[in-house]
């Protein structure tokens, strides 16, 4: 695996690239949690982009293969962490299943789809972590179901801290091939944000519930 600062820089290079992350701090977006926020992020781009896909994907599989071993089956959360976990399991030759927002509402009432069985070591598999709350919800119904979850591995990380805590409690480790203070380091030094819009982005991340009220 090359240089892991190298790998956060080029991923976020990649992602302002292809304006899977925007930066407006002065023009805020609202986050369905109703917090204002100068970045949004949409990995869901890169599966659009066949170069950036497999820069993503290989990581993606050196990294759990470096962080975690031996696994017998990758899980993506639903939606966006499916197709990026499905490439990675493909990558490693594992099985792949996937983990609803909520049951099924018909047929089998199903949490979870795809062939698993109580024990089987797994890496969950998501495309962001803002707040870590959904992607902990896959992880507590894998659990749940009898799996032993050796982590989560995703594209990016916003770096909250209520992420870090949350991941703490849950007693899950996570891993992400780029983060907030790679993009922001990245984004000032190629001039995608002015010093003002640097300050603003930098602010944010400090209380971000309360920031822009």
């Amino acid at each position: 695996m090359t240089n892991k600062s190298e790998i956060e820089q080029k991923v976020a290079e990649f992602l302002l690239q292809i304006k899977a992350i925007k930066l407006q701090p002065n023009n805020p977006f609202t986050w369905a949690s109703g917090w204002k926020s100068p970045i949004y992020c949409d990995n869901r781009i890169t599966l659009s982009h066949p170069s950036i896909r497999t820069y993503i994907r290989q990581n993606l599989s050196s990294l759990i293969q470096e962080e975690f071993g031996s696994v017998g089956l990758v899980a993506g959360v639903a939606t966006a962490g499916i197709p990026q976990g499905v490439l990675v399991a493909q990558d490693l030759g594992l099985p792949f299943a996937y983990v609803r927002s909520k049951p099924k509402e018909h047929g089998t009432g199903s949490l979870i789809e795809g062939e698993f069985f109580a024990g089987q070591r797994v890496v969950v598999v998501e495309d962001l972590i803002s707040t870590g709350k959904s992607s902990l919800q896959a992880v507590e119904a894998l659990r749940a179901a009898g799996c032993d979850v050796a982590g989560l591995v995703a594209i990016f990380s916003y770096g909250l801290n209520e992420a870090s805590e949350n991941f703490k409690n849950a007693k899950c480790r996570f891993e992400t091939l780029s983060n907030y203070d790679a993009l922001i380091d990245y984004a000032s030094t190629h001039h995608f944000v002015s010093k003002d819009d640097l300050e603003l982005l930098r602010t944010w991340r400090n209380n971000p519930s309360q920031w822009g009220n």
